[in-house]
């Protein structure tokens, strides 16, 4: 068992599962504090804590509160992060400045990735990873998460990549990085909040138990990528891609109009696209994340069962 890093601080509940050897998953803190409005970003999140406790796992939230980066939240810090304005969305190059002035970061998939590898925690469940942003070949605005599946040895559970984004170039992108793309269940890569994104899947897998043999095949060959293990959204919570492809389209222009970009894209995206649904997306999102949670928690008690102890 990896020692956690002395920086950061976890839970006793945390501490000791990692101990034990006992299955946990991580979970990031920016769909709390930027992705969802106050209170269902709260109740998310101690929803889906909830879903990884019943399937026999340890949710640990991460997040740096007064500079400290910390595994493991209780309901108070839930609350700060889900209504605070000095939060901040705190990406891998954010983590030390927040740290150095004391601040709070709400951490993105790839700085939760970075975070949870210190820890010791080997699966982390988000709603969707980042990738090559639309227009990349101008913006060369490429997210930091794809960097980080390249060299952190986390399995990263999502819906895929969040369908804001070009699908098709970041299937490339991870291509090139030898990151393992694993969807479960079908051979469709999903596309957030639909089921279907025009392209095929890498890989497939059908079972828990097959996602974390194979995290335990790659890191037993010494490789450091993680693993990219795309869940699609529950078919009766999907929005089909013939809906919500135009109000995406309509988004993306009113923010380009805006002049919105960088850190402040996918935020901006999200707000904007639950105000076109009238909510049905945010909707989405939830069912999305719980349905992740569920696959999450089953893979890391997997894991955490295999032969050589989840190391």
């Amino acid at each position: 068992m990896a020692t956690p890093h002395p920086r950061l601080t976890l839970t006793e509940e945390v501490a000791q599962a990692l101990r034990d050897g006992l299955p946990v998953v991580a979970l990031e803190s920016t769909i709390i504090s930027h992705g969802m409005p106050y209170p269902q970003n709260v109740e998310m999140a101690t929803g889906v804590e909830e879903i990884i406790r019943a399937e026999g796992a340890v949710p640990a939230t991460i997040a740096v509160l007064h500079g400290t980066p910390r595994a493991g939240l209780d309901r108070a810090d839930l609350e700060l992060l889900a209504t605070s304005p000095e939060v901040g969305k705190a990406s891998l190059r954010d983590l030390a400045h927040v740290m150095a002035r004391g601040g709070h970061g709400a951490t993105t998939v790839a700085s939760t990735m970075r975070l949870a590898a210190l820890a010791g925690i080997r699966v982390f469940v988000t709603g969707g990873i980042g990738g090559v942003h639309r227009g990349a070949e101008r913006s060369f605005d490429i997210s930091a998460d794809l960097t980080e599946l390249a060299t952190t040895p986390v399995a990263v559970v999502s819906a895929g990549v969040k369908s804001v984004l070009d699908i098709g170039l970041t299937l490339e992108r991870l291509e090139t990085l030898g990151v393992p793309v694993i969807t479960y269940g079908t051979d469709d890569f999903p596309a957030f909040y639909s089921r279907v994104s025009g392209f095929r899947s890498p890989l497939r897998a059908d079972s828990p138990e097959e996602i974390a043999a194979v995290m335990r095949a790659q890191w037993g060959l010494g490789m450091t990528a993680g693993l990219s293990i795309a869940n699609p959204v529950p078919e009766a919570e999907e929005i089909p891609a013939e809906r919500i492809d135009g109000i995406i389209e309509r988004a993306l222009a009113e923010m380009a109009e805006a002049g919105i970009g960088g850190k402040e894209a996918t935020p901006y995206l999200l707000r904007r696209i639950t105000e076109l649904t009238a909510g049905e997306s945010l909707r989405t999102n939830i069912a999305l994340v719980r349905n992740n949670a569920r696959l999450g928690a089953r893979i890391a008690v997997h894991y955490a069962a295999g032969t050589d102890g989840g190391s």
